[in-house]
C-alpha cells in the first residue's frame, strides 16, 4: 500500500518537507510518495491532498481513501472527475483547532480594545485616549459552529465576550446563544459587534459576507473571515468599510491566492491582511492524525470527520 502526497506545492516547501519527515519518522516503513513522482500508479491506497491538480484521482485505480490536509475541502470536490463512493476526511486536529481559536481571540481582542484606531493615530503621532467597550458589551457573532467554530466561541465566551452562533441547523453550546436557519440570519446579525466566519464554502454560503449582511449589523461593526475568500464579495465590503457600516476587517482568507499585488486590501488602512496562517497546523501535529486516521482505515473502523459530499463539507 502506498501513500500519495498530492499538491503542486513543491516538495521542497519548508511545511511539506517537515511534515513528510515527520511521516517517516513515526512511521520509517510508510511507503510515501510525492507528486508527480507516483511509482506504480496501482500501488496507491491513498492521498493526501492540499490543492491537488485535477483529474490525477481518476487515474489511480486503487484508490481507498483521501485525506485532506486542510480543514476544508472545496479544491478537493470542485474536480469534476472525483471518483466517486472514496471516502474523504477532513483534517481536524487538536493544534490546528487551537491555532484557529488563537488568531480569532486575537483579532476580537484587536478590534474591541481599538488597537486598529489606535494605529492611525500613531501614524499621524497623536496622543489620545479612545473609549474602549467593555468586553461584556461587544457580542461576537461565530458563522458556523462545527468543529472549529464551537471550539472558538467557548473559549471567546470564557475569556468574557457574550457569544452568538449561527448554523445551518439548531446546535446547543453552553454560554453560547445559538441561532439557525435563513430564518434567524437576521436576528443573529442584529446584536453582533464582530462577526467571525468559519463556515464551509458551499453553494449556500458562498458570497454570504455581502452589503446584506454587513446592513443587518450595528453600524461600526467588524468583520473576521477566516472561512474561505469565496465567502466575501470583496466590493460589497470596501463599500461598507467606506460608508462606516463596518468598521475593520481582519482577513485570513482571498478569491485570489496569494492576493495581488495592486490588490486595494494591502493598502486600506482598516483592513488587516494575514496570508492564509490562521490555523497552518504543526507538522509533527498533522503527521499523527494523518497516521491515526490510516491506522483507523486498515481496521475497519469507521472513520472520523467523514465529509458529506452534497454538504460539501
Amino acid at each position: 500500500m502506498a501513500v500519495l502526497i498530492l499538491t503542486e506545492i513543491a516538495p521542497t516547501d519548508v511545511w511539506f518537507s517537515n511534515l513528510i519527515a515527520q511521516l517517516k519518522q513515526r512511521q520509517p516503513d510508510i511507503n510515501l510518495r510525492v507528486w508527480p513522482e507516483c511509482g506504480n500508479l496501482e500501488d496507491i491506497e491513498i492521498v493526501l491532498a492540499w490543492q491537488p491538480p485535477l483529474g490525477v484521482m481518476q487515474n489511480l485505480p486503487n484508490l481507498k481513501l483521501i485525506i485532506s490536509l486542510g480543514a476544508s475541502v472545496d479544491r478537493i470536490l470542485v474536480d469534476p472527475n472525483l471518483p466517486d463512493q472514496i471516502p474523504i476526511v477532513r483534517l481536524v486536529s487538536r493544534g490546528k483547532t487551537l491555532q484557529m481559536a488563537q488568531y480569532v481571540i486575537l483579532a476580537v481582542l484587536l478590534f474591541q480594545r481599538r488597537f486598529i484606531d489606535d494605529q492611525q493615530l500613531q501614524r499621524s503621532r497623536q496622543w489620545e485616549y479612545l473609549s474602549v467597550p467593555d468586553a461584556i458589551s461587544f457580542t461576537v457573532g461565530i458563522l458556523g459552529l462545527g468543529f472549529f467554530g464551537s471550539t472558538v466561541a467557548t473559549k471567546l465566551a470564557a475569556i468574557g465576550f457574550p457569544v452568538r452562533g449561527w448554523s445551518r441547523n439548531s446546535q446547543q453550546i453552553e454560554g453560547v446563544e445559538s441561532f439557525y436557519g435563513d430564518e434567524q440570519f437576521e436576528l443573529f446579525l442584529s446584536q453582533c459587534r464582530a462577526i467571525v466566519c468559519v463556515l464551509p464554502v458551499t453553494s449556500e454560503t458562498k458570497g454570504i459576507l455581502s452589503n446584506e449582511t454587513f446592513s443587518a449589523l450595528p453600524q461600526g461593526a467588524y468583520l473576521i473571515n477566516v472561512g474561505r475568500g469565496k465567502h466575501l464579495v470583496e466590493t460589497d465590503l470596501l463599500s461598507a468599510l467606506d460608508s462606516g457600516q463596518i468598521a475593520g476587517a481582519c482577513l485570513d482568507v482571498f478569491n485570489t491566492e496569494p492576493l495581488p499585488h495592486d490588490h486595494p486590501f494591502w493598502s486600506h488602512p482598516r483592513i488587516i491582511v494575514t496570508p492564509h496562517i490562521a490555523a497552518e497546523g504543526q507538522p509533527d501535529d498533522v503527521a499523527d492524525f494523518i497516521l491515526e486516521t490510516i491506522a483507523i482505515y486498515k481496521t475497519g473502523q469507521p472513520l472520523k470527520y467523514l465529509v458529506e459530499r452534497n454538504r460539501g463539507y
